[in-house]
């Protein structure tokens, strides 16, 4: 495999998590702009992100604990 073909690869694997982090985030309760934000920031802990709303707390005060 080429030097390109594994970028290419990676690229689209990377692509692939962050959908699946965006939508993760929007079944959990996130908005459209919101999820995906937190699906791009690596840091946000997804399991965490969507415990929040789960347990009840609002999408804005989630954010705020996140960001």
């Amino acid at each position: 495999m080429s030097a390109i073909e594994i970028q290419s690869h990676r690229g689209t694997e990377e692509d692939r998590v962050l959908t699946w982090r965006r939508e993760e985030l929007e079944r959990a309760g996130y908005g459209e702009q919101v999820a995906q934000m937190l699906s791009e920031l690596r840091y946000v802990d997804l399991h965490l992100a969507t415990h929040l709303l789960r347990r009840g707390c609002p999408a804005e005060t989630a954010l705020k604990i996140l960001v």
